[in-house]
């Protein structure tokens, strides 16, 4: 297999089967082997002459040649005791405890089994709501969602993957505001994606610029009007400040329900492209569109397109039948509608084959094309299942129901699904994003650092005679090609990064692939850190007139953890203070502090920058006092040593208070830690020591990129698709 050192590498992590000491034990390509070979099993279910062996063949041949992958719990499970296939899931929650607690353990066992959950809070009554059965009154959704986030909290490090979930209100829940500002603090919810459902209703009177009714969805009333203007405003104003909430437009979704007597659409997944009705699931898959382009004639393989299209419809159909559902529930809702959801995968790569720059008509019209080809395909195929095996049990009733269209064997065929980590795999652009960068500076083991390129660009700059290591680096370093004079600027255009797009290019793109897409469309419109609010607020509008089904933004820079550089190198450089060596001689004095817990005596030593370390002795060594004391005053040392400004040492000390203080001249010693910083203090503002001046050591700060750095392997976090993923270890988290 051509797979990539990234692609091994996440596959070793998080894919393949291990032994009890975590070395893995299979190849990728026995893993590729195990996944087929059980797919093809669900086609004895409908002829039990079926060639079992030669489809498995052909499901193992598509993904080892890397041309569609199905969605990772379905890599991590199929052939294995878990053997739960699925990657979506929407949990329904019933205004009463026990529902409540109840989708808690249910949410617990699919986040163990590697899926992902949606939730409606909008049934839920109110904070302040009497409760009849109590005589109190309701905490209302937000307080309730807590709930659910301190569970994935605690359960994810058990699963296969790290669990995430999205949290839906509609915009007439009398809540709806404090839900806005629910996650205005980083690091709450940080489990949860969350979206504002927005009715036509809203729509209208945003139109209108008049009020809307809030309806209490216990008591069926309306509770309050509020003016549309001010909560879109609202909306705008948090998703400037950090991407959150995204919106969905709840109306439009159920508009293409397909089965809408069963039930009507609340949530979605955690992505956002997957609409599901309550305890319904879906699995997915995508093909990889850089494997599908004729590179020499510059054109897309529509013949080649259309075989893997067939398979994989196939494939992700009998993935239904071979899934182990956490919930008999589940299994019965998915079964009765058989909805998969094919998409897309590297279409920023094909483009770039193709020589079609991303943003320019060309670009739009090439999307809606491949798109309506694939959905035209899978519709076909599907209808041609539903004659080998029978439409999905739900049929009648659904919308194809209608004399004129054919029985379908799947009520919905495709969708647009981040694709973090099988894009990886597939070495390949994620989903319909842009590129996320050209070039990257990454540290290998020996501390020497390698630029990393894309591969097409690189065979370019080659071809063309402008490639050079110093180029390259410079690329990473600015993180555009534009305005670097020793590119062509035919190949600027074609190499556009998605910080290079306007925000209208992005929905524009999003709203060619909705068209053709049964579900919905996962993709992020990235906005420049100086956007405004107006800006973000015409993106919104501009999504709703085009038919998308809703919408994820992101401005750089606006959340705490991102440094505000342009480059798109790799985060060093967190401040790394490094000690300085302690001396062989150091001279100082002691000072004998009289505290609740005895004498305490703190010898206060410098070199000649000034302090450079602490001792603290109390009673005998050994005891409990005696040992806190040492771990406190190494830490100080240890600070002091690099350079850490002293000043604020003493203000981390002074006033920790314990259960006994003490009086001693001078004033109240609170405990042993504010004992040692007012002897600190003592010793630098009474001229105990031998040095008139302290030498602060300034680390030197070096260049950082515009995202975070993975928390598991230090390497650059790629913001796309509502999700944060990192190509070199696969980590990915909802942001």
């Amino acid at each position: 297999m051509e797979l990539s050192t990234n692609a091994r590498r996440v596959l070793e992590k998080r894919y393949l089967k291990k032994d009890e000491d975590g070395n893995p034990i299979e190849t990728p390509e026995d893993m590729f082997r195990r996944v087929a070979e059980n797919v093809a099993q669900a086609d004895k279910n409908y002829n039990n002459k079926a060639d079992v062996k030669r489809r498995a063949e052909e499901f193992y041949q598509l993904m080892t040649n890397l041309e569609f992958l199905p969605n990772s719990p379905t890599l991590m499970n199929a052939g294995r005791e878990l053997q739960q296939l699925s990657a979506c899931f929407v949990i329904p929650i019933e205004d009463s405890m026990s529902s409540i607690f109840d989708a808690v353990k249910n949410t617990a066992l699919i986040h163990k089994s590697g899926g992902g959950t949606g939730f409606s809070f909008s049934r839920l009554r109110p904070k302040d709501s009497p409760v009849k059965t109590t005589k109190g009154v309701s905490s209302g959704p937000i307080s309730f969602m807590t709930v659910f986030d301190a569970a994935t909290e605690t359960i994810k490090q058990g699963g296969t993957r790290r669990g995430a979930n999205m949290g839906i209100l509609r915009v007439d829940h009398p809540d709806i505001l404090d839900f806005i500002k629910c996650k205005e603090k980083e690091h709450k919810l940080n489990n949860f994606n969350i979206s504002v459902a927005l009715t036509k209703k809203f729509m209208d009177a945003l139109e209108n610029n008049t009020e809307y009714d809030l309806i209490d969805p216990y008591s069926k009333k309306s509770v309050k009007s509020l003016l549309a203007k001010e909560v879109f405003d609202l909306i705008v104003k948090y998703a400037h400040k950090n991407g959150e909430p995204g919106i969905i437009f709840l109306d439009k979704i159920n508009e293409h329900n397909p089965t809408p007597k069963v039930g009507e659409i609340e949530s979605t997944n955690p992505c956002g492209e997957q609409p599901l009705l309550p305890y319904e699931s879906c699995n997915l898959g995508s093909i990889n569109l850089s494997k599908m382009v004729k590179e020499d004639e510059k054109k897309i393989d529509y013949e080649k397109l259309g075989r893997v299209v067939d398979l994989a419809v196939g494939f992700l159909d009998n993935v239904i039948d071979m899934n182990n559902y956490p919930l008999e529930i589940i299994g019965k809702m998915t079964k009765a509608n058989r909805k998969i959801g094919l998409g897309v995968m590297g279409f920023a790569d094909m483009l770039i084959q193709l020589g079609i720059p991303y943003n320019s008509e060309k670009g739009i019209k090439t999307g809606e094309e491949v798109m309506k080809f694939i959905h035209d395909k899978a519709q076909a195929n599907s209808a041609q299942l539903a004659k080998e095996r029978a439409p999905f049990p739900n049929f009648k009733g659904s919308i194809y129901d209608n004399g004129k269209s054919e029985p379908l064997r799947n009520a919905t065929t495709t969708t647009i699904a981040p694709t973090g980590t099988i894009g990886i795999i597939a070495n390949c652009s994620s989903g319909i994003e842009p590129l996320f960068g050209i070039c990257f500076i990454r540290k290998v083991m020996d501390k020497n650092e390698l630029v990393e390129v894309n591969p097409y660009f690189e065979k370019i700059a080659k071809k063309e005679g402008f490639y050079s290591e110093d180029l390259m680096r410079q690329i990473a370093e600015k993180g555009t090609l534009h305005g670097i004079k020793e590119i062509p600027s035919n190949i600027q255009k074609l190499f556009c990064t998605a910080h290079d797009i306007t925000p209208e290019w992005h929905i524009k793109m999003q709203a060619a692939f909705q068209k053709y897409t049964d579900n919905a469309v996962s993709k992020t419109v990235n906005f420049p850190h100086d956007a405004t609010c107006e800006d973000v607020k015409k993106v919104y509008l501009l999504a709703y007139k085009s038919g998308c089904k809703g919408v994820t933004i992101y401005r750089d820079g606006s959340r705490e953890e991102q440094v505000l550089y342009l480059g798109l190198k790799k985060k060093e450089e967190k401040e790394v203070r490094t000690p300085r060596p302690r001396p062989t001689v150091t001279k100082g004095i002691t000072q004998k502090v009289t505290t609740g817990c005895g004498n305490l005596y703190v010898t206060i030593n410098e070199d000649e920058k000034g302090p450079c370390e602490v001792f603290s002795q109390m009673g005998k060594s050994g005891g409990c006092a005696a040992s806190q004391s040492e771990a406190i005053s190494r830490l100080i040392s240890l600070s002091l040593r690099s350079g850490i400004d002293i000043e604020a040492i003493i203000k981390q000390l002074k006033g920790i208070r314990c259960p006994s203080p003490s009086w001693q001249k001078g004033g109240m010693v609170l405990s042993c830690p504010d004992a040692i910083g007012k002897a600190i203090e003592k010793y630098m503002t009474n001229g105990l020591g031998t040095t008139t001046s302290l030498k602060k050591i300034t680390p030197t700060k070096l260049s950082a990129g515009i995202y975070p750095e993975c928390p598991e392997c230090s390497e650059l976090l790629e913001l796309v698709e509502g999700c944060a993923v990192c190509r070199a270890c696969g980590y990915s988290k909802c942001w």
